[in-house]
C-alpha cells in the first residue's frame, strides 16, 4: 500500500500510524484473523460449521473490500467452494480470486453494471437449497454496488434518490432506511431469496456495527419501515424532489399495499449467522499501539465522531488548544485518535468530501500553533467523489491559505475543499486500501 502524505516533520510518524491502522483492518487480513479451518471444520469465535453438512458452498457479496475478502475465503475453502460472485467498485477488483467472479459497478451512484451484477447475485442465491451454504461478504459501499430497484422504480429514479440522500445531511442509518424500501435485495431480501443457510462476514463501516445497516442489511432483519423512510426524506426536506415513482411506492408500502421488509422475529433468520470481522475500533486501536510504541502519549476519543463534518472538525481541533495551553487531556508529545462517520449537507457547487471538510475546518482552529497536525482520512482511500483519502493540516495551513488569497470560510460554505487543499498541498493519497471501516482522525502535538 502506497501512502502519500504532505511533506512535514511529522510525515514519517503520521504515515506510520496510518499504515498501522489500515493494515489492521485490511479485509483479507480480517478474514484470516477471524476464520479458521481445520479439516472440515470452519471456526469463527465460538461458532463451528461442519462443512460436511453442506452439498454446495457458494459465495456472494459486495463492497469496496469484497475482492480481498473473497480471495481470503477462497484460499480457506479451496475445492470445497463451488462458485461465487462479488460486486466491487471500479478499480477495486484486486486481488482477484480464481473461483469467485468479480463484477465491477458504480459507487456512490449505482449504475446499470451494478443492476446486472445484482440480478446474477440474486439468481445465484435462489439456485441454492436447504442443503447448501451461502457465505455472504459485506463491506462498505455494498448499498450502492447492489442496486435492485423495486418494480416501477427505474435505475434513473434510484440514482436521483441516492443523490438526494448523499447530499442532504442524513446519516448512514437514515439513508439506508430509504434504500431498503426501494430494493429487492436490501433489508433482509437477499436472505429471503434463498433457502440456503447463510454465514455473513461483515467488515463494518457503520457506528455500533449494526449489521442491519452495513450494506443496507441484505441478510439482516430490518427494524425500519416504509413510514420511517418517508419521515427521513421529509425531515431533510427532499421529499418533494424524490421521483414520483419512488414516492408512490413508499406511500403504498406505508398504507399496507406493499409487503414490508422481513422483521427481527421472522423465522427465516434462524438460518442466518452474522460475524463482524473488522471495524473502526480495530483501526483506532492499531494506530494507538503504533503511537505508544513510538514513545507518544495517546488518548483515544471513546465517541464515534458524527454530525456535520466542519463542526466536528472544529470541535476536534479545539483539543489542540487545550493541549498546548493546559497540557489536557495529556501533555506533549501526544496523539489524540478518533474514528467516526460525519456528514456533509451540500449547499454549494464545489468538490470535496467529509474528511476534507473536517480537516479544513480544523485548520482555522489550530492556526498559529506550532508542531501541531490534524489528519482526517477515509479508510477506504476515497473521500467523497474525489481521488484522495483525506488531508493533513497544521498550525501554518491557515496562514499559507491567506498568503495565497484563499478564503477558507468561502471554501467551506461552497463545499469546495478539494481544490483548496490541493493548492495547499495538504492531500492524503492511498489508492484503494482493501478496507472500509469509517473515517480516522488523528491530532498530533509534538
Amino acid at each position: 500500500m502506497t501512502i502519500d502524505l504532505p511533506a512535514s516533520p511529522a510525515r514519517p510518524l503520521l504515515t506510520h500510524l496510518l499504515r498501522a491502522a489500515l493494515t489492521a483492518v485490511e479485509a483479507g487480513h480480517a478474514v484470516r484473523r477471524a476464520v479458521r479451518k481445520r479439516g472440515a471444520l470452519l471456526t469463527l469465535g465460538r461458532r463451528r460449521y461442519d462443512l460436511r453438512r453442506y452439498d454446495r458452498i457458494a459465495v456472494a457479496g459486495a463492497g469496496k473490500a469484497a475482492a480481498a475478502m473473497a480471495r481470503a475465503v477462497e484460499d480457506l475453502l479451496g475445492s470445497r467452494l463451488e462458485r461465487g460472485l462479488v460486486i466491487v467498485k471500479y478499480q477495486h477488483a484486486a486481488p482477484r480470486p480464481d473461483r469467485i467472479v468479480i463484477a465491477e459497478a458504480g459507487h456512490p451512484i449505482p449504475d446499470a453494471s451494478g443492476v446486472r451484477a445484482t440480478r446474477r447475485l440474486l439468481k445465484l442465491a435462489a439456485s441454492l437449497s436447504p442443503r447448501d451454504l451461502l457465505i455472504v461478504l459485506l463491506s462498505g459501499g455494498a448499498s450502492s454496488l447492489m442496486p435492485a430497484p423495486v418494480p416501477g422504480v427505474s435505475l434513473k429514479d434510484k440514482q436521483r434518490v441516492t443523490e438526494l440522500l448523499l447530499t442532504c445531511g442524513a446519516d448512514i442509518v437514515e439513508i439506508n432506511s430509504v434504500r431498503k424500501h426501494l430494493s429487492l435485495i436490501k433489508g433482509g431480501r437477499l436472505a429471503q431469496s434463498t433457502t440456503a443457510s447463510i454465514l455473513a462476514l461483515i467488515l463494518s463501516d457503520v457506528p455500533g456495527d449494526d449489521v442491519s445497516a452495513v450494506g443496507s442489511g441484505p441478510t439482516a432483519p430490518d427494524p425500519t419501515t416504509f413510514g420511517r423512510a418517508i419521515e427521513c426524506l421529509k425531515r431533510y426536506r427532499v421529499w418533494p424532489q424524490v421521483p414520483s415513482s419512488a414516492r408512490r411506492h413508499l406511500l403504498r408500502g406505508k398504507g399496507g399495499h406493499v409487503i414490508e421488509t422481513p422483521k427481527p422475529r421472522a423465522s427465516l433468520f434462524r438460518r442466518v449467522d452474522h460475524h463482524v470481522i473488522g471495524n473502526n475500533r480495530l483501526a483506532v486501536a492499531a494506530a494507538a499501539d503504533a503511537a505508544r510504541t513510538a514513545g507518544i502519549a495517546v488518548s483515544i476519543d471513546p465517541r464515534m465522531l458524527s454530525g456535520e463534518a466542519s463542526r466536528a472538525g472544529r470541535a476536534f481541533a479545539a483539543l489542540a488548544r487545550a493541549i498546548v495551553d493546559r497540557d489536557r487531556p495529556l501533555p506533549r508529545p501526544c496523539c489524540v485518535i478518533a474514528g467516526g462517520e460525519t456528514t456533509v449537507t451540500v449547499r454549494g457547487n464545489g468538490r470535496g468530501g467529509r474528511a476534507q471538510e473536517f480537516a479544513l475546518a480544523a485548520a482555522k482552529v489550530i492556526a498559529g500553533l506550532k508542531n501541531t497536525w490534524i489528519m482526517a482520512v477515509g479508510t477506504d482511500g476515497t473521500d467523497g467523489p474525489t481521488d484522495v483519502a483525506g488531508a493533513v493540516v497544521d498550525g501554518q495551513t491557515a496562514g499559507r491559505a491567506a498568503r495565497l488569497g484563499i478564503d477558507l470560510d468561502e471554501a467551506l460554505e461552497e463545499n469546495n475543499t478539494y481544490p483548496v487543499l490541493k493548492k495547499l498541498r495538504a492531500h492524503v493519497r492511498t489508492g484503494p486500501t482493501r478496507t472500509n471501516v469509517n473515517d480516522l482522525y488523528l491530532l498530533l502535538v509534538l
